[in-house]
């Protein structure tokens, strides 16, 4: 899908081997945990996922949608200690307020950066913030019970899928775009990830979460023109028409006479 649309160049895959199922058990030693059934078995098939893409702009592949799943080994707990950190030092669990709502209704109760929850990083997203597997009951044993969440680079929680096979389908559906997860946050995504939105729109998309406000303006890009390659056709100059010298004498004395004999003329007036 991908190769045949337009402007798109480069679609990379890279293929990983079947993780070892020792190494899923020496994980889940390591960090009192059991990883949900989808998951293993995901690994069990490739140790991570890895596509991207780019598109061609000017004949010069730019890198565009990327879509990344951490190896087993990359599956590293979020806000962990480390043995560098200074003892005063500030950590995430710092953020946590006591004040912060809870799950009611059809919220569901947000993550916590201490030890209530144990948060695993699935996706670096290029730095617009982190997709984490997450237990939210950590004491005092951990459940089995995972979610997918988003946390954006302001540090605040978004729910995303409550299984990974769920996550899995909305990472391929939406192709890999830029920020494409903030479409299932409150602000929604930028206007530039917007334009993107509008030429490669996901398999399946809520058209709500593209809705232009009134007060905003989005470019109709169309790509078979965008990316339609340009036949700079040859501009012809004019050429100036130039008199012979003669010609532009005989001229020149007409004017002459004509301009004494109207002086004459009102002298005698």
């Amino acid at each position: 899908l991908l190769e045949t649309s337009p402007g798109v160049a480069e679609v990379t895959f890279v293929e990983k081997e079947p993780a070892e199922r020792h190494t899923i058990v020496s994980w889940e030693q390591k960090n009192s945990c059991i990883l949900p059934e989808d998951l293993k078995n995901f690994y069990l098939m490739t140790d991570g996922f890895q596509m991207t893409w780019s598109v061609k702009t000017d004949d010069i592949p730019m890198p565009l949608g990327s879509m990344v799943i951490n190896s087993v080994s990359k599956l590293c707990r979020l806000g962990g200690s480390s043995m560098y950190t200074l003892p005063n030092a500030p950590t995430l669990a710092d953020l946590e307020d006591d004040t912060d709502e809870e799950g009611n209704g059809d919220k569901p109760e947000k993550p916590h950066f201490d030890s209530r929850s144990l948060i695993f990083e699935l996706d670096s997203c290029n730095g617009n913030g982190k997709v984490c597997l997450v237990y939210k009951h950590a004491e005092p044993v951990v459940s089995p019970d995972t979610e997918i969440w988003f946390l954006d680079r302001a540090l605040y929680w978004h729910f995303l899928t409550k299984t990974f096979t769920a996550y899995y389908r909305l990472l391929i559906t939406h192709l890999g775009l830029p920020q494409w997860q903030y479409a299932f946050t409150s602000y929604g995504v930028s206007p530039q990830a917007k334009q993107w939105f509008n030429m490669y729109k996901p398999i399946t998309i809520n058209t709500a979460l593209l809705s232009e406000e009134a007060d905003s303006f989005v470019n109709k890009l169309d790509p078979n023109k965008v990316f339609k390659s340009k036949n700079k056709t040859p501009v012809l100059k004019k050429k100036q028409l130039t008199q012979p010298a003669g010609s532009q004498k005989s001229q020149m004395s007409m004017t002459s006479a004509k301009t004494s004999s109207l002086a004459g003329n009102s002298s005698r007036k």
